[in-house]
């Protein structure tokens, strides 16, 4: 991960913990690679469950192979460790991969096996909109998530991000990439909602603090930031870091409605991967995705920077 940028500041409150072993679940994906690093960064022991160990396997990381549906796996990675912190999550369905299963059948097998082991510390990755009653299946089982969490009897802390851009996003890159080939880019979803994106450091930065200090425990934190920025704003500042002319296209509600239709039904059957749209996104879409970062800030010692300068760093 690239060295903290300097418009950063981070000064945990209260007293430092002890170094700890932790537990990280998705510690290979785009944010749990991040997590990971700054963890190890801030002086933890690492145990990444993940289901492929990564080819650079090694270093002050143990990877162990397992899935978070396997109770035995996860019984023998939880055991010896103080903290996990739990990532696992998906954007899109396929095959028996589903919202329910993963977030909270998941999330549910994941703290019996902490209790098990005697892990008394967790840390949990939901996601900004998360409530009760949420229009998108995706949000709703994040609600199911929290609440097992937060009647675990474990000393929990919940963060709920909003869109996590960085390199090797699933957001910013994919306009990217759209707009070096497309003269036109669709805006998809009601035109007035708005984003708070927030940089992939900034959220691993809020995990590793929140080892730090126990002013975190019992807490749920907005992770945004300070910008609240429709996709059309989103977009505009892409192609302005990029120097790039596009047209940018309302996509009508039907004509999304179908697309999203197709391609749930290509993608997990033909490529086994889950689809760029869904309509569970589409709903998602329609909504403002707004946080306070206020809390986290004053909590944890971070902060962020404009949604522009965030990017710049990596598109620019």
């Amino acid at each position: 991960m690239p060295a903290r940028p300097p418009e950063w500041t981070s000064g945990v409150k209260g007293s430092r913990v002890s170094v700890m072993n932790v537990l990280i679940t998705g510690a290979s994906g785009f944010v749990g690679r991040a997590v990971t690093s700054e963890v190890v960064r801030a002086g933890h022991s690492v145990r990444a469950l993940v289901r492929r160990p990564p080819h650079e396997a090694g270093g002050p990381v143990a990877w162990v192979p397992g899935s978070i549906l396997a109770p035995e796996a996860l019984r023998e990675a939880a055991r010896g460790c103080e903290a996990v912190i739990h990532l696992v999550g998906i954007i899109g369905e396929v095959g028996d991969q589903t919202f329910e299963r993963v977030h909270h059948e998941g999330t549910l097998r994941v703290l019996e096996a902490c209790q098990s082991a005697g892990v008394g510390r967790w840390i949990h990755m939901s996601a900004l909109g998360t409530r009760p009653g949420a229009v998108s299946r995706y949000h709703r089982t994040k609600w199911a998530a929290e609440e097992a969490v937060r009647g675990s009897g474990l000393r929990w802390t919940i963060f709920r991000p909003s869109v996590i851009y960085g390199p090797g996003d699933g957001f910013v890159n994919l306009f990217e990439r759209m707009s070096r080939w497309s003269p036109v880019l669709p805006l998809i979803g009601r035109r007035t909602a708005r984003l708070q994106p927030v940089p992939v450091e900034l959220v691993a930065r809020a995990f590793a603090c929140a080892l730090d200090t126990g002013m975190a425990i019992g807490k749920t934190y907005d992770l945004c930031g300070p910008d609240r920025l429709t996709l059309a704003e989103i977009l505009a500042t892409i192609l302005r870091v990029t120097g790039r002319r596009r047209l940018r296209i309302p996509l009508p509600r039907a004509v999304a409605q179908v697309q999203a239709r197709l391609l749930e039904a290509i993608y997990p059957s033909l490529l086994g991967r889950a689809a760029p749209l869904s309509r569970d996104q589409l709903l998602m879409l329609d909504e403002d995705n707004l946080g306070d970062p206020a809390p986290a800030q004053r909590d944890l010692g971070i902060d962020s920077v404009p949604f522009e300068a965030g990017i710049r760093r990596f598109l620019g």
